[in-house]
């Protein structure tokens, strides 16, 4: 089994920043794309941002310029480091990871968080 674990969440006023950290453990050969999401209430789930195993990076057009993600491979972990922070960034925030297992290398299999509240006011 494969655990999700986030962390960085919480209140910070707009212009602020917040940093999240989303680490895996379990059995896990390697982990092939990370990314984040968010969900806003009453809001479908959105992505925020990809990274791939060799470094490249895609962001959503709404946080381009202000959040950067990044990944350290030998721990397992992606983090979004989040400035200039807006009200409408206010969310719930998901990691989510492509795992491939040790037993079965020819397959991915995906994994979420649980989720951490980015709360932005004004």
């Amino acid at each position: 089994q494969v655990q999700l674990v986030e962390s960085g969440g919480g209140l910070v006023q707009a212009g602020g920043s917040l940093r999240l950290s989303c680490a895996a453990s379990g059995s896990i050969f390697k982990i092939n794309t990370m990314a984040w999401y968010r969900q806003a209430p009453r809001n479908q789930r959105e992505l925020v941002a990809t990274i791939t195993s060799g470094g490249s990076t895609n962001y959503a057009d709404s946080v381009k310029g202000r959040f950067t993600i990044s990944r350290d491979n030998a721990k397992n972990t992606v983090y979004l480091q989040m400035n200039s922070l807006k009200l409408e960034d206010t969310a719930v925030y998901y990691c989510s990871m492509e795992v491939v297992k040790p037993s079965v290398q020819w397959a991915t299999y995906n994994y979420w968080g649980q989720g951490t509240q980015v709360t932005v006011s004004s």
